[in-house]
């Protein structure tokens, strides 16, 4: 049994940084492919970065330059961090982890079996 438990999400002022978890267990964050998503209000679901379990990180445009995806093997945890945080990165913010995946399309929902239950993150102007 696979289990997500993201954290760390806060209201935070605009221009602010936050940095979210994901404890994983019943699966090696180092064989998993693993990846944020979001929702923000109102809106469908959103790819955020994936990380692979060879190679380079992917993230979605809104957001390369400002988050950073990366784990911790040893504690079996992934995380985001965020910075210059805007208004828009509001939402509901997903960890999602595979042991496999279907071509290179790692910012992908269906690509991902195994989702946490969500962490609120706020950006206030």
């Amino acid at each position: 049994q696979v289990h997500l438990a993201e954290s760390g999400g806060e209201s935070v002022q605009a221009g602010g940084s936050l940095r979210l978890s994901c404890t994983v267990v019943g699966a090696p964050v180092s064989t998993y492919y693993m990846a944020w998503f979001r929702q923000p209000p109102g809106k469908e679901r959103e790819a955020v970065a994936a990380i692979p379990t060879v190679g380079v990180a992917a993230y979605a445009g809104s957001v390369k330059g400002r988050f950073t995806i990366n784990k911790d093997n040893s504690a079996n945890t992934l995380y985001l961090l965020m910075s210059s945080l805007k208004p828009e990165d509001t939402g509901v913010y997903y960890c999602a982890a595979d042991r496999l995946i279907a071509g290179s399309s790692l910012l992908q929902t269906h690509q991902y079996s195994y989702w946490g239950q969500g962490t609120q993150v706020t950006v206030s102007s």
